[in-house]
This record gives C-alpha cells, sequence and structure tokens, in this order.
C-alpha cells in the first residue's frame, strides 16, 4: 500500500533529530543512510568531530537532500531525545563515562552493542561476560538516573543497512524495562522499510538478544551470507500500545 506523500512529510517533520553515537563506524553508518533515505533528520555522532563532519558529507554524497549533520559525541547527545549509542564493546565504557555530564533526565539511549570477544581479540562467534548480565544492562547502571536504556539493533547486518539497492526483511529485538520509552524506539526502527520491531520484554533480555549477534556471526561465515532473523506466526496485535 502506498503512503499518501503529504501524510509522510508530516510525520517525518514531527520526528525530532537522531543522534548516533559511533555513526562513523558501520552500523551507525548504514542506520544513518537508511534513516536520511526515509527523509529523517540524524545527526552522527564521533569521538572525532571532524569523521562526524566527513560521514556526514559522505551520506550527503548519496542522498543529497538528506537532513543531516556531524559533531563530537558529546554534543551530539543533546540533539535528540532517542540517541544510538552503536560503538563497540570496547568503546562502551569510556563513551558512557564521558557521556554522564550531557545525558538528561528523560532521554532514552538505546544501546547496540554486543560484548563479542573480537573486542579483545578473541573470537567474533564468542561473547564476553559482562558483570550485570548484558552490555545493556551495563549501560543502565552507567547512564545519570532518569535516562532509559533499551537494547535494539544486535542482528542488523551492517553490510545490508549501507547497501540502500538492499532490500531489508528482519526483524528487530526491543528489550527495555519501560513500555513507554520503547514505543517510540520501535517506530524508528520501523521508518527503516522491511525492519520490524518486537517487544522482546524487560532489559534482563538483553543479555539473550546479544548473545543471538554470534550466532548469526558463525551462520553467515558458512553460508557467505548476510541473514537476519525473523519470527513467524506472530498476531498481528499491537506489542507497544499502554
Amino acid at each position: 500500500m502506498t503512503s499518501d506523500p503529504a501524510e509522510t512529510e508530516t510525520e517525518s517533520a514531527s520526528v525530532e533529530r537522531i543522534p548516533i553515537l559511533g555513526g562513523t563506524g558501520a552500523l551507525g553508518f548504514g542506520l544513518a543512510l537508511r534513516w536520511a533515505e526515509a527523509g529523517l533528520p540524524v545527526t552522527i555522532g564521533s569521538r572525532e568531530a571532524e569523521r562526524a563532519v566527513e560521514a556526514a558529507e559522505k551520506v550527503r554524497g548519496v542522498i543529497s537532500e538528506a537532513d543531516i549533520e556531524g559533531l563530537g559525541n558529546e554534543e551530539a547527545a543533546k540533539r535528540g531525545p532517542i540517541v544510538f549509542l552503536t560503538v563497540p564493546f570496547r568503546a562502551q565504557s569510556e563513551t558512557l563515562n564521558n557521556l554522564r555530564p550531557v545525558l538528561s533526565e528523560g532521554q532514552t539511549l538505546v544501546d547496540c552493542t554486543v560484548p563479542l570477544a573480537a573486542a579483545v581479540s578473541g573470537k567474533a562467534t564468542r561473547t564476553l561476560g559482562v558483570w550485570q548480565g548484558s552490555a545493556a544492562e551495563q549501560a543502565q547502571e552507567m547512564v545519570p538516573d532518569g535516562v532509559t536504556v533499551i537494547a535494539a539493533l544486535h542482528s542488523v547486518g551492517a553490510p545490508k543497512l549501507a547497501d540502500l539497492d538492499r532490500q531489508l526483511d528482519e526483524d528487530v529485538f526491543v528489550c527495555g524495562d519501560k513500555k513507554v520509552a520503547k514505543a517510540p524506539v520501535a517506530r524508528l526502527i520501523e521508518r527503516i522499510e522491511g525492519l520490524r520491531a518486537i517487544n522482546a520484554g524487560a532489559l534482563e533480555t538483553a543479555r539473550l538478544a546479544e548473545q543471538l549477534t554470534p550466532l548469526l556471526i558463525s551462520i553467515n561465515v558458512r553460508y557467505k551470507a548476510h541473514a537476519g532473523f525473523k519470527l513467524v506466526d506472530l498476531p498481528d496485535s499491537d506489542a507497544w500500545g499502554p
């Protein structure tokens, strides 16, 4: 079914800017491309503002009308109510420490981190033990009071996101303790055509969702593919309502 252009334009205008911290990396850059393609305003964040500006220009080179900017992570984090953290696990703690003074009560941090053993020169098909149970739960301990952490986007392949000619058709597991915070995250995810957000339960279920990444890596290596997850037989009922 084709959407009404006027309706799409109104919806896009009502969406606040989306900060993607670590947006110069593969996952973050792919998300920036897809949201820019959907007409949403995006801020790419990086430890070095110059790299973020370069990445934003690169997106604009693909999508000339993109509403996109590049800033340092700390400035980028102030640009929207829902902040996506797409840094590798080895950089998660340092990044969150630097963000403490700038994240504010009422913001949502979407943690996409997976504690792969590759962070310490191990295998990408193994994960590291995290004392809190998951990278997302570790993030929740590190953010200021009043900031809600949601875990999502662990299994979406960066190469597919960055290839706008590639049609997506997969599910994204969204974990968090507050449905009121998960719902707007789910809506943003579903603005990327071909992605369906799945309410996977409380934040503690992130310890399961994060483990799916090395499983998927192992499968994709063997099949030389970029497969994702797709659940079947789910009802059409709204899992994000009150």
